[in-house]
């Protein structure tokens, strides 16, 4: 019992393991947020890939396994920075207060690990929201781009020292209203000609992200770009903004696309794998390996084993089971 008191009562000694590496850091406080948000972002990846694998079946587990993967990915990342690793001092351009403890240049902790998560989890979002619109993969390729494009110009800003990081920055932007476009205008319309329930359910979603992204650069200002606020108040800014935006998000999205047909976005990943799923093809044994072959057709029209060929011509269809050699195809013409 002693030793489970001691557990549960050990504080949060990750600064004093990780210790900071520069004058504006994190602070014990910072880093308990930051373990809340890895064990959201952790137990939100576990619901979502269970929910998948008992509500869908095969095939049909795209949006599931994209949020679970992106909050799996966001989790890495807020563990990274809870124990105070994944940043780098930067010089401050503006120095705010008397954060600068002495130092006769002042460092602020600039957090590249959010960076990479942003790197792998922004398309996933992307991904996420905008297979069900039906848009043309070249317009898909695109708006991923411009994310990365708006990702890594804003580490290349936060990195750097001078006021340049504002032309970075504006970059950035630049990507972020191309983005925004595309979500509202070309996706929106594809979504619209797959119905009424998906148009619905994608303005929703589109709407919810759109509000959200809006708010990281604001939040990019007042934290590397401008060192406006405190490090710890960064976390609580971006960390809020990453729970709405992941898992929060996916949660909505995919509760808005539930009752939706997913037939009709053509996410199977084989024609092999749709005509299993439909019973369409049996296994058989041809040389010592397994190949596909057609069951017994379902169709209506055709009389007995016999139907019309394409040119006109009759033919016979073997029985399941027999084998129809050239001869005998050729005598059933």
């Amino acid at each position: 019992m002693d030793a489970v008191t001691d557990f549960l009562g050990k504080r949060n000694n990750a600064l004093e393991l990780n210790p900071p590496n520069a004058n504006y850091n994190l602070t014990t406080h910072g880093s308990d947020w930051l373990w809340a948000v890895f064990s959201v972002m952790a137990l939100s990846a576990i619901v979502l890939l269970v929910l998948g694998h008992t509500t869908r079946p095969v095939g049909e587990r795209a949006f599931h396994e994209l949020a679970a993967a992106l909050c799996a990915t966001a989790s890495i990342a807020y563990f990274a920075m809870a124990s105070d690793l994944g940043a780098t001092p930067v010089q401050v351009e503006w120095v705010r207060g008397a954060a600068n403890g002495g130092y006769p240049v002042p460092y602020r902790q600039v957090w590249y690990a959010r960076y990479i998560d942003w790197t792998i989890t922004t398309p996933m979002l992307l991904l996420e929201l905008l297979l069900t619109t039906g848009l043309p993969l070249s317009q898909l390729f695109i708006i991923i781009f411009m994310d990365l494009v708006m990702i890594e110009t804003g580490l290349i800003g936060s990195l750097v020292v001078s006021r340049y990081k504002w032309g970075f920055f504006t970059f950035g932007c630049a990507a972020l209203i191309f983005i925004w476009y595309m979500l509202l205008v070309p996706a929106r319309a594809s979504a619209a000609r797959l119905g009424t329930g998906f148009s619905r359910a994608y303005l929703t979603s589109t709407s919810i992200l759109s509000f959200l992204w809006l708010l990281y650069p604001i939040a990019w200002g007042l934290c590397e770009g401008g060192n406006v606020i405190s490090v710890d108040s960064e976390m609580v800014f971006y960390g809020v903004l990453d729970i709405l935006a992941k898992p929060v998000f996916s949660f909505v999205h995919i509760l808005a696309i539930s009752h939706l047909d997913y037939a009709r976005l053509g996410l199977s990943s084989s024609k092999v794998s749709d005509g299993a799923h439909q019973g369409l093809l049996s296994p058989e044994k041809v040389n010592g390996s397994t190949v596909a072959t057609p069951r017994a057709s379902t169709a209506t029209g055709i009389t007995g084993n016999d139907g019309v060929a394409g040119d006109g011509h009759r033919f016979h269809a073997a029985a399941p089971g027999t084998t129809t050699t050239p001869q005998t195809a050729e005598r059933a013409v």
